[in-house]
């Protein structure tokens, strides 16, 4: 069985156009989305569009439950300026999206449950299965992730939200994040010198009779297509977006 794990597109349709060219060149047997799909970037309503093709499950994430409510968890502390400028494209990003397409982003869910084999179910979530807000790094301490994810052998685990590809082992089983498909960047960055990445990232986890394969994957999209369309979008704040990729 192959299943495709995609994350994190933040209303980038041309990243996702790519990353779903990319899989129709094999045979893949279910995708699952792991959230942020729609909040932040020019194309909101194309992205839900696309899901809704799709119609594979889709986790809810803390930037697409912020854009569809409009309750912030105060799990991140950020700047009055950058507050409202997020506000400012929220309510332009309301613009965007139909009653239908608000009401499908509802029905994404907190946790997903997908059995890949007799032995093992893919656990699938955004931050950890606790909270959508929870932050797993290729850093963070190996006891705080065991308390996120209580983590049993016949569980396979992955997560989005901070986009970036890794995974961590946990006995007989393991956590991945299949990286960012809309919003990749590498965290090593200065946060004066901040570039995002000119390509799309997901994973595949194929299981065949007990054996594991887990393939993490970067595709290149059209970046001169996102800037036209954030330059023609009418997105606020476009051309500091557009400078993202800059560099």
């Amino acid at each position: 069985m192959q299943i495709a794990i995609i994350s994190d597109m933040h209303g980038n349709c041309v990243a996702l156009d790519a990353v779903l060219a990319d899989l129709q060149l094999e045979s893949i047997d279910q995708l699952v989305c792991l959230g942020d799909a729609v909040q932040g970037g020019p194309q909101p309503s194309q992205v839900v569009s696309r899901l809704r093709e799709l119609a594979c499950p889709v986790v809810m994430g803390n930037a697409d439950d912020w854009l569809i409510s409009g309750e912030d968890s105060g799990a991140e502390q950020i700047t009055e300026e950058r507050r409202q400028k997020l506000d400012t494209v929220r309510d332009w990003q309301l613009t965007q999206l139909s009653e239908a397409d608000i009401a499908f982003m509802k029905t994404f869910k907190p946790t997903i449950e997908l059995p890949v084999d007799t032995g093992h179910t893919l656990l699938c979530y955004h931050g950890s299965p606790r909270s959508f807000d929870d932050v797993i790094l290729p850093t963070t301490p190996d006891e705080e992730i065991r308390a996120y994810l209580e983590p049993r052998d016949d569980m396979i685990y992955t997560g989005g939200h901070t986009h970036v590809q890794f995974v961590r082992h946990f006995g007989r089983t393991f956590h991945f994040n299949p990286g960012s498909v809309g919003f990749a960047y590498r965290h090593d960055q200065p946060d004066d010198d901040f570039h995002a990445d000119g390509w799309a990232e997901y994973a595949v986890l194929s299981i065949t009779d007990g054996r594991i394969e887990l393939t993490f994957r970067r595709i290149p999209f059209d970046v001169k297509a996102l800037i036209d369309i954030y330059s023609s979008s009418g997105r606020p704040y476009a051309e500091e977006a557009i400078g993202q990729y800059s560099g």
